[in-house]
């Protein structure tokens, strides 16, 4: 991971761009970490961390994010995050919408998105209306906030009449915030353009979500509000396009999916249930449980045509440890005749049949291992297919939650 003024980019999950509406788990020295909005490589005492302008930022989230994981040994954290003044704000009434707006989609529709009711998609509406807050306002002057503030709210309350907005209240805890905020906040831009034009750094760019939630390339309506692919690096940090070197794909060794939406490779039986309670698959944000199936190599060659993977972390490989029999999808067709790529429109995706390559299990524990060699040869030849399917290489396989359980090939 040597870096010559090149920018890494590991997909799926340092520095941030998205929201609070992800989650992920960071195991250090046998302890869970919670991360939503604070990037990962918080935890590095020697790394600077960076939520970029592509973020949007709930600060009661943040604050109350950063003390539940310094009760279980962050610290310092202060002294090693900084926040891009472009970044926009998510109040607590973008969360209400978020809910309001569930609400009526299964009232009229029948069916809900499926969202995190985090205030993600109202906060990104209210950036793409121009009308929304970014900390540069909130740490600026604070009476010219307070204005826009008022008429922000205003036009929510009025496009949602149930909406309750205690105003002067919020106004009140963002104003505590700000002081807080202040010192974190820096200009994005030249934070990045310094990073990347001195030194020679390691950089490792954190997505909030993986590939198929994206705003554009995901299975819309079902993503998030962002770009979470990686053309965020460019506009969710400000770095020019030449700067983005290695782009590695995070893949577990089957597929998962949080909430509703087209999951052709789901396994709703007993399959998907000890997929489930074996990889402890629970949403990190809401505690949902996690749909599961087995590994779309489709989907998955559908990310790399997006993002271009440098190679690949296949993880989660010792959650197939039991299993007799393990299957890979590899094509889809619709009405007998195959699709030549994966689909935009999600009423075709879900009509989708899947044709499988079928191998056999190796039906023992996997999580001592530490070399590809000690692999079983069953599991090397299910990694040896993913590789040779995708044309892409497979540089790390996990076989545990630990950082020693992650075996490295190359």
């Amino acid at each position: 991971m040597l870096l010559c003024e090149k920018i890494i980019f590991l997909l799926k999950e340092d520095i941030e761009v998205g929201g609070n509406n992800a989650g992920h788990t960071v195991v250090v020295d046998s302890v869970e970490y919670d991360f939503h909005l604070l990037p990962s490589g918080v935890l590095n005492k020697k790394a600077i961390s960076f939520i970029g302008n592509g973020v949007v930022i709930h600060l009661p989230g943040l604050f109350e994010e950063a003390e539940k994981n310094s009760q279980k040994g962050l610290q310092g954290w202060e002294e090693r995050l900084k926040i891009s003044d472009r970044a926009h704000i998510v109040f607590n009434f973008h969360q209400a919408v978020d809910g309001i707006q569930e609400q009526l989609r299964q009232q009229q529709a029948g069916k809900n998105l499926g969202t995190t009711k985090k205030g993600i998609g109202p906060a990104y509406s209210s950036k793409a209306a121009r009308n929304g807050l970014r900390v540069c306002d909130l740490v600026s002057d604070f009476s010219v906030f307070e204005e826009k503030f008022r008429v922000l709210a205003g036009h929510f309350q009025t496009t949602y009449p149930n909406l309750n907005i205690d105003i002067d209240a919020e106004l009140e805890q963002l104003k505590g915030y700000a002081e807080r905020l202040r010192p974190l906040v820096t200009d994005g831009v030249y934070f990045m353009h310094k990073a990347l034009n001195g030194p020679s750094k390691k950089i490792l760019v954190e997505g909030a979500n993986a590939a198929l939630l994206d705003i554009d390339f995901g299975t819309y309506p079902f993503v998030t509000s962002s770009n979470c692919t990686v053309g965020g690096v460019c506009t969710g940090l400000g770095v020019p396009p030449s700067h983005v070197g290695r782009v590695y794909g995070v893949v577990k060794a089957y597929t998962t999916r949080v909430g509703v939406g087209a999951f052709p490779t789901e396994q709703d039986n007993d399959t998907g249930d000890l997929l489930q309670s074996r990889g402890r698959e629970f949403g990190v944000t809401t505690g949902r449980r996690r749909r599961c199936g087995w590994l779309d190599l489709v989907l998955v060659r559908y990310a790399h045509m997006v993002n271009g993977f440098s190679a690949i972390a296949l993880t989660k490989l010792d959650i197939l440890d039991t299993l007799p029999e393990i299957k890979i999808g590899i094509t889809y067709t619709v009405d007998g005749k195959p699709l030549p790529s994966f689909p935009a429109n999600m009423d075709v995706l879900t009509k989708v049949q899947v044709t499988y390559e079928t191998f056999p299990g190796w039906c023992c524990s996997t999580e001592g291992v530490r070399s590809f060699d000690e692999l079983p040869s069953q599991a090397q030849s299910y990694i040896c297919f993913i590789e040779k399917f995708l044309e892409v290489p497979v540089k790390w396989v996990g076989v545990g939650k630990s950082r020693e359980s992650m075996i490295k090939l190359f």
